[in-house]
């Protein structure tokens, strides 16, 4: 696979608080430790990533939140929410951690690791997604309808119930600041000012959209049960579809700051040239080829979240390692 080289790209700006964490012991990672499972623990399903401006990373399984120290893998906490099945997480621009659950939204302060706002008010408390548009608000999908919330004071401001494909299954901002919504019957554009449908593209190849990510040109990318897409963010124009990812089902996809991009499915992890569509390689060793969320540029590692489990990937090899804190015995192998 050659050698991959990156940096971790947790970079500050004027506004980004800065939070004060214990210093990382020197240990190892969890994979060389041995592996002691949690009995109580049944589902290992990790949903969700979000890498916090400290550069600690959050993990949403079923087994709840915590956070870890993607440098050593070290779980520095773990925070009681309300449910424990956690398939979403954003990051506000003050650094509060979004955690959408099966039974509605809850908002972290990564300064306590408490609870600091919870909203069970939505248009369904199935939270799907969570997006941070350019004015900063939040953008919540369900599986029955959009909402937008104050993220200061966890307020729900406005809804999107009659949202055409109703499940808002996946939400991405493009750079000119449309929020596009992956539904059941394809793309929805909507005017975040005005909180209203503005553009709508139901000719996709697969119909049903799992996971949205704009690239780093600006186009939106589209995973579907049948594929990749790249669709204009500004347009809505199909631009193409992914010859290498054809007939695949496609559930995450992240670019990393070298451009690369990781493809997640439910038959494994591609990392992918972005202009191209060459297949660059498959990860091996994964806790599960079904893959659930990715998090690049983590603690030099890119880390996924599979259907049982959680594993890291190191950047020089290219090979996986499952994290034994979030990992099923089935999972290991």
């Amino acid at each position: 696979m050659g050698v991959w080289v990156q940096t971790a790209a947790a970079q500050e700006t004027n506004n980004t608080p800065v939070y004060s964490e214990p210093p990382p012991r020197v240990e190892p990672l969890p994979s060389e430790r041995p592996y002691q499972p949690n009995p109580l623990s049944q589902d290992f399903q990790v949903g969700a990533l979000q890498e916090d401006f400290t550069g600690n990373l959050w993990v949403g399984s079923h087994q709840g939140l915590a956070k870890i120290n993607p440098q050593t893998g070290r779980v520095w906490i773990r925070v009681n929410v309300p449910n424990r099945f956690i398939d979403a997480m954003v990051q506000d621009r003050v650094g509060r951690i979004w955690v959408g659950t099966y039974e509605g939204l809850v908002r972290v302060d990564p300064r306590v690791n408490e609870i600091t706002a919870q909203n069970f008010r939505l248009p369904s408390n199935r939270v799907l997604d969570l997006a941070i548009d350019t004015r900063g608000f939040l953008w919540v999908g369900t599986d029955r309808g959009l909402a937008m919330l104050s993220p200061d004071r966890g307020l729900l401001m406005t809804t999107l119930q009659d949202l055409p494909g109703i499940s808002a299954n996946a939400l991405a901002v493009s750079p000119n600041g449309t929020l596009w919504v992956g539904t059941l019957t394809g793309l929805v554009g909507v005017n975040t000012a005005s909180g209203y449908p503005n553009d709508r593209v139901l000719d996709l190849p697969g119909q049903s959209v799992q996971t949205l990510a704009v690239g780093p040109r600006g186009n939106l990318w589209v995973g579907t049960a049948n594929g990749l897409l790249v669709v204009d963010s500004v347009t809505g124009q199909l631009l193409r579809s992914v010859t290498t990812l054809r007939d695949r089902s496609v559930t995450a996809i992240a670019f990393d700051s070298s451009e690369s991009l990781w493809v997640g499915t439910e038959s494994g992890l591609l990392k992918l040239n972005p202009y191209s569509g060459a297949l660059v390689g498959m990860v091996p060793n994964l806790p599960s080829g079904h893959v659930l969320s990715i998090e690049p540029d983590t603690g030099n590692k890119v880390w996924v979240g599979t259907t049982e489990g959680l594993a890291w990937i190191s950047l020089t090899t290219g090979l996986a390692t499952p994290h034994s804190g979030f990992t099923s015995p089935v999972g290991r192998q």
